[in-house]
């Protein structure tokens, strides 16, 4: 077995780091619109702190664990299989903003999708391990892969939730890219999966206007494209050093639901060019240091986790920063560890904890 050494400190900093802007900025973002909703400024900042608090304990928590465990059979599938069986009972649900997505508990929502992510990362680098040996035999060791990222992917898209079915199409593609597979297959898979995926947006109404949209926001800046033409706003007016916390205009009323999926651009309006940079210095830092670990791990599990979870981190960050900046259609993906909503965060420090234990054992080169 390998010898436990220091957790990896930047990668651990980087996230501390994102946690405290999450907590003033989803203030920042809300208090406003918590006070007209709900007649308590303080509103969602204790959502977000409570969230915080659990999801730091759980992180903690997860750091002790040994990783290996989580390849063992009863854990991988049950994990599948719970991820699988909330998918399903969450389509029975009742709909909000006309999307099946959330589990109502009380006042909280907890969204399976986020859990499924990590569920399936886990199963695909445990099975890759275990059968790397005829990788390139796709009836054996692709196969229970191709499932269950299948029947996941299928139940997220019946949500229906297209930016988080192709986010996981992406990780699982990239693992099992760098396990080695021949590339006719990766070709392969792109050729079948593209006019699939095209398919499926182009059929729904909402999608197709939001590509239009995409191309030419200013041609229908009160319809489609007003979303993003309130969010280029915001990135545009906080110039190098922002208006100033607190005193950003576009969260007033302009910006839909800023402190979520389009905080980055609260962000940028009230701490400028300067405070925008700090938000992408620590993605790039978590990206760097997750591919670290993923290069010194001490066995082909460690490192196809913590590339999974590096790939799942940082393209949700890069999906939701590009949105932001106008550089994407505009997609549903909270800015990992700093949106607001308690099922992203709890699962991103999840990610975060079992990729902080390995680097417990990965090789301490630099």
């Amino acid at each position: 077995m390998a010898r436990k050494l220091k957790t990896d400190k930047l990668l651990f900093w980087a996230t501390l780091v994102l946690l405290g802007c999450s907590v003033v900025m989803v203030y920042s973002a809300s208090a406003d619109l918590a006070n007209d909703r709900q007649q308590a400024p303080y509103f969602y900042l204790m959502r977000q702190l409570m969230w915080a608090v659990f999801g730091c304990l759980l992180l903690s928590a997860v750091m002790q664990v040994d990783y290996r465990l989580l390849k063992k059979s009863q854990v991988m599938w049950s994990g599948v299989v719970v991820s699988g069986v909330a998918l399903v009972a969450v389509l029975f649900g009742p709909e909000i903003n006309g999307t099946r997505r959330w589990f109502g508990i009380g006042s909280y929502g907890i969204q399976p999708s986020e859990l499924a992510k990590v569920t399936i990362i886990v199963f695909t680098a445990a099975f890759l391990e275990r059968r790397m040996d005829r990788i390139n035999e796709p009836s054996y060791s692709l196969l229970p892969i191709g499932i269950a990222t299948g029947v996941v992917t299928g139940l997220i898209l019946l949500q229906p939730d297209f930016g988080t079915a192709v986010t996981l199409l992406v990780i699982v593609g990239a693992m099992v890219f760098t396990a080695g597979i021949s590339y006719r297959y990766i070709i392969s898979s792109v050729l079948i999966l593209t006019p699939i995926l095209a398919a499926i947006l182009w059929i729904e109404p909402y999608r197709r206007a939001r590509l239009f949209s995409f191309l030419n926001p200013w041609a229908d800046s009160i319809g489609d494209g007003y979303q993003l033409v309130q969010s280029l706003i915001a990135v545009g007016t906080g110039g190098v050093f922002g208006r100033g916390m607190m005193d950003g205009v576009q969260k007033l009323g302009y910006l839909p639901e800023p402190y979520t999926d389009f905080i980055y651009a609260v962000i940028s309006e009230e701490t400028g060019l300067i405070g925008a940079t700090v938000i992408l210095l620590c993605f790039v830092v978590i990206t760097w240091r997750g591919l670290h670990v993923t290069r010194h791990a001490p066995d082909r599990f460690g490192a196809l986790l913590a590339l999974g979870l590096t790939t799942m981190i940082a393209l949700q960050a890069y999906i939701n920063i590009s949105v932001v900046l106008g550089l994407l259609p505009t997609k549903g993906i909270p800015l990992p560890f700093v949106s607001s909503g308690g099922s992203s965060l709890l699962i991103s420090l999840l990610g975060m904890g079992m990729l902080l234990n390995i680097s417990q054992y990965a090789s301490a080169e630099t």
